[in-house]
């Protein structure tokens, strides 16, 4: 007798990558409005995942634009982006900044002990991602990477001091569940929510990512000693 499989089971199937990809970038589009494009994507070529850019050296595998003309591919329809996965199922899932959102950049030990320092001081926090080279972004309202500078200024910091960055308009983040060579993939450290759908703003968050890059800067020169 051929063996059927229940709802129930169907729904501990794991969903092949390609369509896990494919729902992402379709809920980015519809539930966030943020806009989305495809990236590269792992390809396997004698026994091991080598980026489709074909770069032996490439620096970020399978995790990067495929066009020059990537800005101009993004799309915030869900529509749009379910016609692009479903051209390229392993496609990466790429989110130009400046848009909808920046993100601040900063390493994963400081954006942990600054998440940390966030909660205790009950800021609202937006999305924050986890990338497998140990860095996260944390997204916050457009604007931030022109005033950032500044704010850190203000907070006694020389900016190229601290290892803490911006990506605004014409650049991009790579989101979940991308993944980077065989590093492993991208995931969120606080995932989308309703609850915070509305970005907080740069300045609202300088402060503890700034004291946690520089007690970061701190420590490795002590090591260094």
């Amino acid at each position: 007798m051929e063996e059927t499989i229940g709802v129930t089971e169907a729904a501990q199937i794991p969903k092949q990558r390609g369509e896990l990809l494919l729902d992402n970038a379709v809920r980015y589009a519809e539930e966030r409005h943020w806009d989305v494009f495809p990236g590269t994507w792992l390809e396997a070529v004698e026994g091991r995942e080598r980026c489709s850019c074909g770069a032996e050296d490439c620096p970020a595998p399978g995790a990067h634009p495929a066009r020059p003309d990537w800005s101009t591919q993004a799309t915030g329809s869900a529509v749009g982006a379910r016609r692009m996965w479903s051209k390229q199922p392993k496609a990466s899932i790429l989110l130009p900044t400046g848009r909808t959102f920046d993100a601040i950049e900063v390493s994963e030990s400081a954006g942990f002990l600054a998440l940390a320092r966030m909660e205790r001081m009950e800021l609202t926090l937006g999305p924050v991602t986890c990338t497998p080279d140990r860095r996260m972004f944390f997204f916050v309202l457009p604007g931030a990477a022109a005033k950032v500078p500044d704010l850190v200024r203000k907070l006694g910091w020389v900016p190229t001091s601290l290892d803490l960055t911006t990506r605004g308009e014409g650049f991009y983040v790579a989101a979940p569940p991308t993944r980077v060579g065989g590093f492993g993939a991208v995931q969120w450290a606080r995932k989308p929510t309703a609850a915070n759908r509305w970005l907080p703003d740069a300045e609202e968050l300088i402060s503890p990512l700034a004291y946690a890059c520089g007690r970061e800067a701190a420590d490795a020169r002590t090591r260094r000693q």
